[in-house]
């Protein structure tokens, strides 16, 4: 297509050797990462903030993003993580009452490259034959040869901890109010410590608008470290990379499981699986998007939900006796897992959304009935 004259060519060049030439609508440089796809068609702006995403570069199939800009009630952390954000078309001027500046200006705040103007159809068939890639963009050259040559000297999310990256190197409350009434609870307030592997903003709201005291520690906090808060119970959040280079935050789990309620999100969700004995794989292209069919095996229920992890436990490898709890209709992969006689549970998606459909918040609600001192059977009958 013809290049306008304040747009910079830009490449992307896949470790396969594929190529798909565009332009930055913002930012410039070089970016490396991991090419996956993301099926949604609005929350751009909680994905690119969402710090799972980091190492990298998300394509979104939806064509065309930008339109309603970006605004600080939206963030689901307080930057951008993700390498590089690809699009088929780049709307410059946003229409929306609450939008602040427009997604070109927060990319580049932020110092990263948005590339559009390729055929993100062909791209995301392309991961979808071949499986998630690394990949470049370049803004720099086009020489294919040299961006070959980089992308393939990258190393790729496997073996990687990137959790070091994005959580936070010191304690603190989690304050994200006011909630409006209508969300609050008068249930008593009930201490939880969030384990942050890269924890994502609307995880906590929601354990504050259910009456939560919410205390957010580092990953490196230790088991001891974490029960010295009195917590009434601990959650491991969603984060990025290879849960299986992740050894002190399993080691952290299994020091707290069995004596606090536990719930996992995500990376959590992992974590806890290889915690009690199980291995993790990783997935052909992942699951990235806000329309995953999980069905609640105690409920019979489908959820809609929103994921995003390229990672899964094999529920056949946990050694410690476990019921699997929700299974993904799309590839029957595990999408939930409890733990009986530890008093803990774990799922792969994202009940908190943002973005996405609420289907699956009430196992914040099962959480809180946990901690409540009800046992793990009482608590999977809970409504839903």
């Amino acid at each position: 297509m013809p290049l306008r004259r304040q747009q910079t060519p830009a490449i992307l060049v896949l470790e396969d050797g594929s190529v798909f030439y565009g332009y930055a609508f913002a930012g410039g440089g070089e970016a490396c990462g991991e090419v996956v796809f993301n099926t949604g068609m609005t929350g751009y702006q909680e994905v690119i903030t969402d710090p799972s995403y980091k190492g990298q570069i998300v394509t979104m199939t939806y064509p065309h993003v930008g339109n309603y800009g970006i605004n600080p009630e939206d963030m689901e952390s307080a930057g951008i993580h993700l390498e590089g954000f690809i699009v088929k078309e780049y709307h410059p001027r946003p229409s929306n009452w609450r939008s602040r500046q427009t997604l070109r200006e927060f990319l580049e705040e932020h110092g990263k490259i948005g590339m559009a103007g390729l055929d993100t159809r062909a791209l995301t068939r392309k991961l979808r034959l071949s499986g998630a890639m690394k990949g470049i963009i370049s803004t720099r050259t086009a020489d294919i040869p040299t961006l070959l040559e980089k992308v393939r000297a990258y190393p790729g999310l496997v073996g990687r901890d990137l959790v070091r990256e994005v959580a936070c190197r010191s304690p603190y409350i989690w304050k994200g109010g006011p909630i409006p009434p209508e969300e609050q609870t008068d249930r008593r307030t009930r201490r939880v410590v969030v384990v942050d592997c890269g924890v994502k903003y609307n995880i906590l709201r929601h354990l504050e608008a259910r009456g939560c005291e919410v205390i957010v520690v580092p990953a490196t906090a230790t088991g001891a470290e974490i029960l010295a808060r009195q917590p009434d119970g601990i959650l491991f959040s969603n984060g990025p990379g290879d849960p299986a280079a992740l050894p002190y935050l399993v080691d952290t789990a299994a020091q707290v499981l069995g004596k606090v309620p536990v719930f996992g999100i995500c990376l959590g969700h992992q974590i806890l699986g290889q915690a009690v004995g199980g291995k993790t794989e990783k997935l052909k292209f992942g699951h990235h998007g806000l329309n995953q069919p999980v069905q609640d095996h105690g409920t019979g229920k489908i959820e809609i939900t929103s994921q995003n992890h390229g990672f899964v436990v094999i529920p056949a490898s946990v050694t410690r006796r476990r019921e699997a709890t929700h299974e993904n209709l799309n590839d029957r992969t595990s999408e939930g897992l409890s733990y009986p006689d530890l008093r803990a549970f774990s799922v792969q998606y994202h009940p908190e959304a943002a973005p996405g459909p609420h289907d699956a918040a009430y196992l914040f609600d099962r959480f809180v009935a946990m901690m409540d001192k009800q046992t793990l059977k009482e608590v999977e009958n809970f409504p839903s």
